[in-house]
């Protein structure tokens, strides 16, 4: 087998899951195991979390049937809502939590004659401007879905724009906003997400929706996931497949972006773009090598990337590699390579292997 690897800590999963409760006593908490539970495993990551979740959190239909068939008691939010008319049929089948963030949905779900009623999550668009209702459009709307047949439930959710920006001043006009729809009578509330879960108790409501921190990352750029006293959850580890000398002068990879400025040592690892690795990646990136840091060498291929061994004699063939994981948070790779750990962990390939450790 190609020797690359995604170990998935799912212990430390669960022990994001619970630090996330214990911010907020007494609520109760969606896990957010949409995009195949951030490139985790959906199948695994529920299994896992079954019997200790409130609930969970998707994005689609699709996402929401595969974890009814792994937990057929849990609460399903089905974060986005339906898209079509005939979803409303399979969301009341499958027993979701239902998101509806616009007059369209609203109207579908009206004209939609269910097996059982849904529980409805009004989204109010609190300043973000992507999905929602205006506040006011939203006070009309839940006049009319209260006391629906379609309804159980009718509940309140919206989301921030900035949480993971501390101090921004959207958040409070965002929770501001929110916080002015509460004289309305809803049964259940849900505003924070893994920042606002973190740092902004004003906003933890009924229930919280634990995404990126859940899966060991933390979603502030100042603060790490070991300040935050998360665990990271996934590891990608690789193998040294060659070691080449080069002399001063020559070049490493694609468009010879790299270019020895002293004879050197080049190691090629079993990792590129196509396992998830981000093609981007600028020349010095940190990859670490049998425990110790070296630079990254050149434009990441498909399926490999070169290191610079130059100040690492002793490093071999079959040495492993670590492209993210204890040694390296996958949030500072992001950072050096100019994204954030969620696309990281959500790009990670099919093709990679995954073990898991209970």
């Amino acid at each position: 087998m190609r020797p690359l690897i995604a170990a998935v800590d799912l212990s430390a999963i669960r022990h994001n899951y619970t630090l996330a409760k214990r911010c907020a006593p007494g609520r109760q908490a969606f896990a957010v195991v949409k995009a195949n539970a951030y490139g985790h495993g959906v199948r695994e990551v529920v299994s896992s979390l079954h019997g200790e979740a409130d609930g969970f959190a998707v994005a689609c239909l699709e996402e929401a049937a595969e974890v009814r068939a792994l937990d057929d008691e849990a609460r399903i939010l089905l974060l986005e809502g339906c898209f079509e008319p005939s979803e409303y049929q399979l969301a009341s089948q499958l027993g979701l939590d239902l998101v509806v963030q616009g007059s369209e949905q609203a109207e579908a779900l009206l004209a939609s004659e269910l097996p059982r009623p849904l529980n409805v999550w009004l989204k109010l668009d609190s300043g973000m401007h992507r999905l929602g209702f205006a506040a006011d459009e939203l006070r009309r709307w839940h006049g009319r879905l209260r006391g629906a047949t379609q309804v159980t439930e009718l509940n309140l959710i919206s989301h921030f724009a900035c949480a993971d920006l501390r101090g921004h001043s959207l958040n409070e006009v965002q929770l501001d906003s929110f916080l002015d729809l509460l004289s309305l009578d809803f049964d259940q509330r849900s505003l924070a997400n893994s920042a606002a879960i973190l740092t902004l108790p004003a906003a933890h409501m009924d229930w919280l929706r634990p995404g990126i921190m859940l899966y060991g990352a933390s979603p502030f750029a100042d603060l790490s996931a070991a300040d935050l006293g998360l665990k990271p959850a996934m590891s990608l580890s690789a193998q040294l497949i060659a070691v080449r000398e080069i002399a001063a002068g020559e070049t490493v990879g694609y468009g010879a972006t790299w270019e020895a400025a002293r004879p050197s040592r080049i190691g090629t690892v079993s990792c590129g773009y196509a396992d998830g690795y981000p093609r981007h990646a600028p020349n010095g990136t940190p990859v670490v090598v049998n425990g110790r840091r070296v630079p990254l060498a050149g434009r990441v291929s498909m399926d490999m990337l070169a290191v610079d061994l130059s100040d690492m004699q002793e490093a071999r063939v079959g040495d492993p590699v670590e492209l993210w994981g204890a040694q390296l948070p996958v949030d500072e790779l992001a950072q050096a390579c100019g994204t954030i750990g969620y696309e990281l962990l959500t790009r990670v390939t099919a093709r990679v292997p995954r073990r898991y450790l209970a």
